[in-house]
C-alpha cells in the first residue's frame, strides 16, 4: 500500500515538472470558472478566475478576497488585496482535474480540483456592527 502511495507521489511530481501549465494555458483553462480545491481529502478553498487575470479567493467561509495572478519563472503567482507577497504555484492537468503545487515543491502543499463551476462563488458582504 505505502509503495503504491509513494509511486503515485513520484508520478504526480514528475507530471507536474513535465506538464506545468504556462500562463496562457492556465488562463484559457480557468478564465470564467470557479475551481474548488481540496487537500489531503479535505476542502481547502475556492478561486474564481475573472477577466484580465483577476481572481477572487475564499477559504469557503463566505469571506472573499480580490487579487490577480501573473506568470513568473514557469509559476503562476497570486497577489491578494491583503497580502503584498506573491504566492506562487505550479499548475498541471492531472487525471482528475487541475493540480496545484506550492512553489513547485513536491514536499509542499498540493491542492487538487474537487469541482469546477461556471457560477460565481458566494461571497458575504462586509461585516457590520450594531
Amino acid at each position: 500500500m505505502w509503495r503504491a502511495v509513494f509511486l503515485f507521489i513520484l508520478w504526480t511530481g514528475a507530471a507536474m515538472a513535465q506538464d506545468a501549465l504556462s500562463g496562457p494555458e492556465f488562463d484559457a483553462l480557468t478564465r470564467g470558472k470557479t475551481y474548488y480545491f481540496g487537500e489531503a481529502g479535505r476542502p481547502y478553498g475556492a478561486e474564481e478566475y475573472l477577466d484580465d487575470q483577476r481572481v477572487r479567493w475564499s477559504f469557503l467561509d463566505g469571506k472573499c478576497k480580490e487579487g490577480h495572478w501573473y506568470e513568473e519563472a514557469g509559476l503562476i503567482c497570486f497577489v491578494y488585496e491583503d497580502e503584498p507577497e506573491p504566492h506562487c504555484w505550479s499548475f498541471a492537468k492531472g487525471p482528475r482535474g487541475l493540480i496545484a503545487r506550492f512553489m513547485n515543491d513536491p514536499a509542499a502543499t498540493e491542492l487538487y480540483e474537487v469541482e469546477q463551476s461556471d457560477k460565481p462563488m458566494l461571497c458575504l458582504g462586509p461585516e457590520v456592527g450594531v
